[in-house]
């Protein structure tokens, strides 16, 4: 069934068409500027930069972040213990700082802006415009996502309604008295409010308004993407957010095809374990540097999140490089012959063919080479084996960069009930 509204899909700004040489020179001049600033201003990065024997001189290019240390939540935490509030990392002065958001830890970032509006640019792309009823259901208590979306939304000309989380049944009743027709949120919780709606006996796609749904915050499966929008005509968008560098980072365009990079931070993909810069489809670990706030000088905040870049432009006219998706966390990753495979990858590939009903990735290591073998329980005896052999590895490589060495074809149930989708069963002498 077709979606009950989408809209065109125009830009918010010319920023979001600009060459890519231009973005990248914006982002260098401005990357050169808060380095300098923080190196001047915060101790925790002068610290940092001296022990990397790093000048801020010698850090002005996107590649030059590699001479730097990835810094993680685990450093925030204990900085902001050892040198508090702030770990070292304010660059202005306290009584400059408009307001300060805590996220869990707990980790105090304070925000010198005006105008908080990079996630306008976001809910923009979702198709949210004056008008449009939004219900914000993230918390505006001890968390910046509801006062961060609240006002994005007001910058896209949208009436925001205030309800924060929980009171399902108020919120079913709101939806329904105000004509809500936009939602703002994770997927879980609105298929809770769509379950619970039609618990008590409500029609949701007859009897409520609701057309676009936003998320971030948790996983958007294609299961449950697909249910909003075929069984309830609901178009969805999803967008990446960190709370540590200071919010959207990425976001959903109608291609949805990746997610477009804000200009307002410089991402990396890295090795996690060296920290250096990967190529382009290559999974590795999301690295933040924000280059808009004033206030904060954190670079290259560690996320511990997996995705590789896209690099070709996208149909819808933006310019900016895409994420892939969020594959998993770096502790679900494993590296083979310098790749590394993500089980989130592997399903893709591998649980698209029918016959294959469970899998496993070894990973083994001979003559001092990784050897990675799939295990694949058939649903079908009489299945091609060579074919589907030569389809699975020829897709697997397409998706996750790397070849499997040997393909081991499984009866039902020989997988025991409790085991690793990708086990890393080599020795290193």
């Amino acid at each position: 069934m077709a979606l009950k509204a989408v809209r065109k899909d125009v830009h918010f700004d010319d920023i979001e068409t600009r060459p890519i040489n231009s973005r990248r020179l914006y982002q260098e001049g401005k990357l050169h500027h808060i380095v300098k600033n923080a190196y001047k201003r915060a101790p925790s990065v002068r610290e940092m930069m001296d022990k990397a024997k790093a000048k801020p001189s010698n850090i002005s290019t996107i590649k030059s972040l590699e001479k730097l240390p990835i810094t993680r939540k685990t450093d925030l935490i204990e900085l902001q213990k050892s040198k508090p509030p702030y770990g070292g990392f304010l660059t202005v002065k306290p009584q400059k700082i408009e307001r300060i958001f805590i996220s869990p830890g707990p980790i105090y970032e304070p925000l010198h802006s005006s105008k908080i509006k990079w996630f306008a640019q976001s809910f923009w792309a979702a198709g949210f415009r004056k008008g449009d009823i939004v219900l914000n259901t993230f918390t505006y208590h001890l968390s910046p996502a509801g006062t961060l979306f609240h006002e994005a939304l007001r910058h896209c000309g949208a009436t925001v309604v205030v309800t924060g989380t929980g009171n399902t049944e108020i919120q079913i009743q709101t939806m329904r008295d105000l004509k809500v027709n936009g939602f703002v949120g994770t997927p879980s919780f609105l298929m809770t409010l769509i379950k619970k709606a039609e618990e008590m006996g409500l029609n949701f796609r007859n009897d409520f308004a609701l057309e676009r749904a936003w998320f971030t915050g948790e996983m958007l499966s294609p299961s449950v993407r697909k249910t909003l929008e075929e069984d309830y005509g609901i178009d969805t968008r999803q967008a990446y957010a960190v709370t540590e560098p200071g919010g959207a980072i990425a976001y959903e365009c109608a291609r949805k095809s990746g997610l477009h990079l804000m200009d307002d931070y410089i991402v990396e993909i890295v090795d996690p374990v060296t920290g250096k810069q990967l190529k382009p489809g290559e999974v590795g670990e999301i690295v933040v540097t924000p280059i808009h706030n004033k206030a904060w000088g954190l670079i290259r905040f560690g996320t511990g999140d997996l995705s590789s870049l896209i690099t070709e432009k996208c149909l819808c006219g933006r310019t900016s490089y895409r994420l892939s998706g969020i594959l998993g966390r770096t502790g679900d990753a494993v590296k083979v012959r310098g790749m590394f495979v993500v089980a989130r990858q592997a399903d893709e590939v591998i649980m698209s063919s029918d016959t294959v009903s469970r899998y496993q990735l070894a990973v083994n290591r001979t003559d001092q080479r990784d050897e990675l073998t799939l295990k694949a329980e058939l649903k079908d005896e009489t299945t091609d084996r060579t074919k589907l052999a030569n389809d699975l590895n020829e897709k697997f490589q397409s998706v996750c960069r790397v070849k499997i060495d040997k393909i081991e074809f499984l009866k039902p149930g020989t997988l025991p009930e409790k085991y690793q989708k990708i086990s890393d069963e080599r020795k290193w002498d």
